[in-house]
């Protein structure tokens, strides 16, 4: 918005110096004239997001988990408090497992007054992802756009209820990508931002300045010390909890591969400390004795360079294509052992956390 508005600024004046040049007795009474309207332009420009807002929060949802009571089985009594985001005209939403833990009924308060109990579909602890469904006409659904690539830098509104004050939105950056959350088992990258997460605002939207979705709101940042921290949040790119959303309406739960070996990335440190000229790939430092990888003939030391000749470049990238393969799905894994490249047949098997 403000590059549309500098360059219509800066064609006036450049269609304005043409005239001046070509009709040079004009100059006296235009040059005030131009100069006076650009001012006043620059003095009007004011930036807002309220657009984006408006066409995403619609499809931020409040939601209220109960529990029955311990002393009242007939008594629910709300025990967590958080948001979620509807993502199809079916009327599923993401929100956070943590959220909905344990509960006995979920409410879902849409923007327009609506309510309903929601139905849990399935969840996922491992990357905090829980998908409910409500049913409903019209439900409006947030924007969505695939091909969108989060970059540092970039600005998000972070969409959710804080403490039940109402629905709220607030402003930051995107500070980094790719990081990983103490509250997780270190295999999540998340978007890390500057724009308030509150209690409440847990399974809310984080969007960009056109409302569409960026990704799921998870977390603030909450060190093991008492050191008070500021601006540094969390949230699950959408790209992954939409992956997640698939794996949970396909089969009710979230099926994992897994070949049981684990490493350390090879960069020129680790390349020159193991005496490999190689950069990238993987070196197996941990086989799982009862996993498909010792099967397969795994050692200590090998280094992983392909799988099905997909170039591996870190242990994120073996993670994230085993993660997605079904268990019984054979693959080749490219392996330098010894200065020698082989080929090893692993059968991938169900991780179990």
């Amino acid at each position: 918005m403000l590059s549309f508005l500098f360059r219509s600024i800066s064609l006036g004046l450049v269609s304005a110096a043409l005239v001046l040049i070509v009709s040079p007795s004009l100059r006296p009474s235009i040059i005030p004239q131009v100069i006076e309207q650009q001012v006043s332009n620059l003095n009007s420009l004011q930036v807002s997001f309220n657009q984006a807002v408006r066409r995403a929060s619609p499809a931020v949802v409040n939601i209220y988990s109960q529990k029955y009571s311990d002393n009242d089985r007939s008594k629910l009594l709300i025990q967590g408090l958080g948001s979620g985001v509807i993502v199809s005209e079916k009327g599923y939403i993401i929100t956070n497992y943590h959220v909905v833990e344990m509960a006995d009924q979920i409410i879902v308060a849409l923007q327009d007054g609506r309510s309903a109990a929601a139905q849990l579909v399935g969840s996922d602890e491992r990357t905090d992802i829980a998908i409910l469904r409500v049913e409903g006409d019209n439900l409006p659904v947030i924007p969505l756009n695939p091909n969108y690539t989060a970059n540092v830098g970039d600005v998000v509104l972070a969409i959710g209820n804080p403490y039940n004050l109402g629905q709220t939105t607030t402003f930051g950056i995107i500070s980094a990508t790719g990081r990983f959350s103490n509250n997780t088992d270190g295999h999540q990258a998340f978007i890390q931002t500057d724009a308030a997460i509150n209690e409440g605002n847990s399974g809310g939207a984080l969007i960009n300045t056109q409302g569409e979705l960026v990704g799921i709101n998870t977390a603030s940042y909450q060190p093991a010390t008492d050191m008070e921290t500021y601006g540094i949040s969390f949230a699950i790119p959408y790209q992954l909890a939409n992956k997640i959303m698939q794996k949970i309406i396909a089969d009710g739960r979230v099926i994992r591969g897994y070949i049981g070996v684990n490493g350390l990335d090879i960069n020129s440190v680790t390349g020159r400390l193991i005496g490999s000229k190689s950069i990238g790939g993987v070196v197996v430092l941990r086989i799982d004795p009862n996993g498909p990888a010792e099967n397969a003939g795994f050692e200590v030391q090998d280094i992983i360079l392909k799988i099905n000749n997909i170039k591996i470049n870190d242990l994120q990238s073996v993670r994230d294509i085993v993660t997605d393969l079904r268990p019984g799905t054979v693959i080749d894994v490219g392996i330098l052992r010894k200065g020698e490249e082989i080929t090893l047949q692993v059968t991938v098997e169900e991780a179990i956390r």
